[in-house]
């Protein structure tokens, strides 16, 4: 596909490989609309101008997350109401959501939307959070960048709310360097997020613009990329959840560590295999382990630093907050990537184990 696009001399944005694309990522995660775009963070921006968010509104988002997630909701002058995790997953709390919107409703001031994020893979409560969002007409966006993939009650991430958006970004389980996707039901909502992402121009001969517009549409060449990256989904997260129970059979039955818990509500990606680590019982921090796997030139990373704890956010409200704050201050994201061999997994895991007690 990518040779074909080369041959085609089709290489800016949209042409054949971007509409073949939206076409079989809508049929993967079954919804019925796609926009192919430059990144899951335009996606977001997007969906939320779509949406009608403006200029003075609240929008409920995770704590737990990537900074995107959070800065697209200042992109349009909203302003980000943080949320805390459950235990059960680390994904957005549901009970804390409809607590909030029940409140809020009381004194009518409902927030604009809410953006729920699909942590590390695996899928957000959204019977729940639709429960508590269709109650008072307030949209909800899933960000499942991290969750293509994943499922939940059988359906597919991406498949809940008013609009889904997706990431292929280079740590992406698919990836075409850079890219992402919105889907949606609404067919209007995505004929709105092709305009905007065209640079808004409208149907004339000359350039003439009535909207302000955006350059965020993919190219037909990293389309032609993340067909064939598509193509190989199912491989790629079987082997991801392999990985993940490898670690576990290393791991599972150490003092002081544990996994990022597993939702009974649907089945996961593992798009990151996640510990967390009680230095009391282990004898060390996860600070001590990342660093020690440093030393030995595997890369680990600390799990999210909570956006209610991020300096660029300071002032901004929070619900809750030592759920995610916790998982901070322990996780630890084990190198995770689809080319890890089981060897890759055994020495990462044996350079772990030795750490216990190290100090």
């Amino acid at each position: 596909m990518l040779l074909d696009a080369f041959d085609s001399n089709w290489v800016a944005p949209l042409g054949p490989h971007v509409d073949a694309f939206e076409a079989e990522l809508s049929q993967r995660v079954a919804m019925p609309h796609a926009a192919a775009l430059s990144s899951g963070t335009a996606a977001l921006h997007l969906a939320l101008l779509v949406l009608g968010v403006e200029e003075g509104d609240d929008v409920l988002v995770s704590s737990f997350t990537f900074a995107a997630t959070a800065n697209a909701i200042t992109y349009v002058g909203a302003r980000p109401v943080f949320v805390d995790s459950e235990v059960s997953s680390w994904n957005i709390d549901p009970v804390l959501v409809a607590e909030e919107l029940d409140r809020r409703a009381a004194t009518r001031r409902l927030p604009a939307a809410v953006i729920a994020v699909d942590l590390y893979g695996q899928c957000a409560d959204y019977h729940a959070l639709m429960d508590a969002c269709e109650r008072y007409g307030v949209p909800l966006i899933e960000d499942a960048a991290e969750a293509l993939g994943a499922t939940y009650c059988g359906r597919p991430a991406g498949s809940f709310g008013a609009i889904g958006v997706f990431s292929f970004n280079g740590n992406k389980i698919i990836t075409c360097g850079g890219g992402g996707a919105l889907v949606a039901r609404d067919e209007a909502h995505v004929a709105r997020v092709r305009h905007l992402a065209t640079q808004a121009r409208d149907p004339a001969p000359h350039y003439q613009h009535t909207d302000i517009g955006y350059n965020y549409r993919l190219s037909n060449l990293l389309a032609a990329v993340a067909r064939g990256q598509l193509s190989t989904l199912d491989e790629k997260v079987a082997r991801r959840r392999a990985i993940n129970r490898r670690y576990r059979e290393h791991l599972d039955d150490v003092a002081g560590v544990a996994f990022m818990p597993a939702a009974a509500h649907g089945e996961p990606t593992n798009w990151l295999t996640c510990m967390t680590v009680d230095s009391t019982e282990f004898g060390v921090d996860r600070e001590f382990i990342r660093r020690r796997l440093e030393q030995c030139d595997i890369e680990s990373r600390p799990t999210w630093k909570p956006m209610h704890l991020q300096p660029a956010f300071a002032g901004c409200p929070v619900i809750g907050g030592a759920v995610s704050e916790r998982a901070f201050e322990q996780g630890l994201c084990l190198p995770s990537g689809s080319s890890m061999t089981d060897a890759d997994v055994d020495r990462t895991a044996e350079i772990v184990l030795a750490c216990a007690g190290a100090c």
